[in-house]
């Protein structure tokens, strides 16, 4: 697929979004600040098990699209042998790339864990879109540019809906599958709670996360969340299913 170029987008804040990103950023420093701190002894334990594991190292960066399609270095713990890395962007269910630690790290998400100094940076927030490498970003520059016009995030919506969106992917063909099928659902979650995002319900994306709770339902833009609708993981597995990726059991 030919890539499109994009521009930067220079947007101004609306002036009643300037208390929430405000009241946002200190709430992401505080959290990152105390989420370092108490976490230490965890991320002393998978450091140790890292090095035990295949004695490579511990951490693993990769350079992300960031807030006005400005590059950073993304923070993760090392998952995959050394120098494997390089090859496909995105992680098949059996990748033989994975060791032994990165496949206990990967199922509960703590590889994630080192975001927090990206966070701590400014580079990143706690919720919002998910960084992408360059080439995804130059397929959807539109999307992109208006979701970036702030810091991406550890985690949204869509992240909770594709959980374990590796499970999805089709043999030999993942990278055009992911493309042309799962990132555009991902990015109308990401674009349509964007929209609508307070401060409030970004705690309640952060709870769920941590709990392992489904993405909430959303409906219109102008009416936010409502708890009566359908949970928006059994929405994303129905357009999944008309697209005939999969059946329903």
């Amino acid at each position: 697929m030919a890539q499109r170029e994009y521009q930067r987008t220079n947007s101004v804040p609306r002036r009643r979004d300037i208390p929430d990103r405000v009241l946002r950023r200190l709430f992401d420093t505080a959290c990152a600040s105390a989420g370092l701190a108490l976490l230490a002894p965890i991320f002393a334990l998978i450091a140790l098990a890292i090095k035990l594991d295949d004695g490579g190292p511990v951490l693993y960066s990769q350079y992300r699209v960031g807030k006005g399609l400005r590059k950073f270095r993304l923070l993760k713990f090392r998952s995959m042998f050394s120098g494997c890395a390089e090859g496909s962007l995105l992680t098949a269910p059996r990748d033989t790339r994975v060791t032994r630690v990165g496949r206990f790290l990967r199922r509960y998400k703590l590889d994630e864990l080192p975001q927090l100094v990206n966070v701590l940076k400014g580079e990143m927030q706690l919720v919002g879109v998910r960084p992408q490498v360059e080439k995804f970003v130059d397929i959807f520059p539109d999307e992109y540019g208006e979701l970036l016009q702030t810091p991406p995030g550890i985690t949204d919506p869509a992240s909770l809906s594709f959980r374990h969106e590796e499970l999805l992917f089709l043999e030999n063909s993942i990278e055009e599958h992911y493309i042309a099928k799962i990132l555009p659902i991902k990015l109308g979650i990401a674009l349509k709670y964007s929209r609508t995002r307070t401060f409030l319900s970004d705690l309640e994306i952060l709870f769920r996360t941590v709990l392992g709770l489904p993405s909430p339902a959303m409906k219109s833009k102008e009416q936010g969340f409502d708890p009566t609708l359908p949970p928006l993981h059994k929405i994303v597995a129905e357009l999944l299913v008309r697209a005939g990726h999969f059946h329903k059991e």
